[in-house]
């Protein structure tokens, strides 16, 4: 299936093509939209489902919600938002009721995020250090970089980072900030690379050292891995029979646990092969779609950089006939 798009510069939906012909909605169907952003998916979707079917998106950015209320009115289909974090927004959805054929999330940072400068969230200008999601959260990127202690520090940049350089980073950044608070985006850059010998930041190359700890910082700052651990049960609850899950990542911490509930979740009988009859009683809720995770083409990378690391993969329910 090959699908078409005219995208502005400002964003360009990450596997788009993939995500509507994995998830397949289909007109009338109810499809919950767990990242909004800047909608591209989701006007994409909205197509699909046409007047009889409804779209309810989640986002916890007060600028994505101003971004829906255009794109509804465009819409054909029924609209609902909500502005919450989606670990939040997936558990009130099943109190409610609803059921959803289609469930996804395009998971970490807009690009409509990124490119706003004052909120802090990319390396590669100056900006105040912040890298809220939701604006009006107490914790952000300056509270993080300047009160947590150098190990706390370390841990955070070696665990949500991986950076093998935590600990001379956070020690750096800490004999800067006893001078003065480290309040922008290229102060705490500026922390990183001073860190590091000249060799260390070679490597590099065109890319920045930094990289790891926006991110380490960032996902910090928005509980975004403990959000997903949260929020992926509450989307399998969500779906009806048949219904679809569907989940693009961008780095192996987002996507290992994703891999891991969705395997779980088609796992059959884990008995010894000698049992005559199965004991254990586990049965499997889901066919895998995706038995790896489908990547970008090189046309989109090369037409959008920032789908590079973009990983989708695709689980389907069982329906109770289904599962042997």
């Amino acid at each position: 299936m090959t699908i078409l798009l005219e995208m502005t510069r400002a964003h360009v939906p990450v596997l788009a093509g993939e995500l509507i012909e994995l998830a397949d909605p289909q007109a009338g169907e109810t499809v919950v939209d767990c990242t909004f952003g800047a909608g591209g998916h989701a006007r994409l979707v909205a197509d699909r489902i046409g007047p009889t079917g409804t779209l309810i998106c989640v986002d916890r950015d007060p600028a994505a919600e101003a971004r829906f209320e255009q794109l509804a009115a465009e819409l054909a289909c029924g609209t609902r938002f909500i502005r919450m974090d989606y670990a939040e927004a997936l558990p009130l959805l099943v109190e409610e009721g609803v059921r959803a054929d289609v469930v996804y999330l395009d998971l970490g940072i807009s690009s409509t995020q990124i490119d706003a400068r004052e909120r802090g969230f990319s390396y590669s200008y100056d900006a105040p250090l912040d890298m809220r999601m939701d604006p009006q959260q107490d914790l952000d990127a300056r509270t993080i970089v300047n009160t947590w202690d150098e190990r706390r520090l370390a841990r955070l940049f070696r665990r949500y980072g991986e950076d093998p350089n935590a600990r001379y980073i956070a020690r750096e950044i800490v004999k800067r900030r006893e001078r003065a608070p480290i309040e922008t985006t290229a102060e705490l850059v500026d922390a990183v690379e001073g860190a590091l010998p000249a060799a260390i930041r070679r490597r590099f190359g065109a890319s920045s050292p930094a990289k790891r700890v926006f991110q380490a910082i960032r996902i910090a700052v928005n509980d975004e891995l403990e959000s997903l651990d949260r929020a992926l049960p509450a989307a399998w609850a969500t779906l009806r029979q048949r219904g679809r899950l569907a989940v693009i990542s961008f780095h192996s911490l987002e996507d290992r646990p994703v891999k891991r509930f969705l395997a779980d979740r088609a796992q059959g009988c884990i008995c010894p092969p000698d049992f005559p009859v199965c004991a254990c009683g586990h049965v499997p809720e889901a066919e895998l779609l995706t038995r790896r995770p489908v990547a970008p083409s090189p046309g989109e990378v090369a037409a959008n950089p920032r789908s590079r690391s973009g990983k989708l993969r695709v689980a389907r329910r069982l329906t109770p006939s289904e599962v042997v």
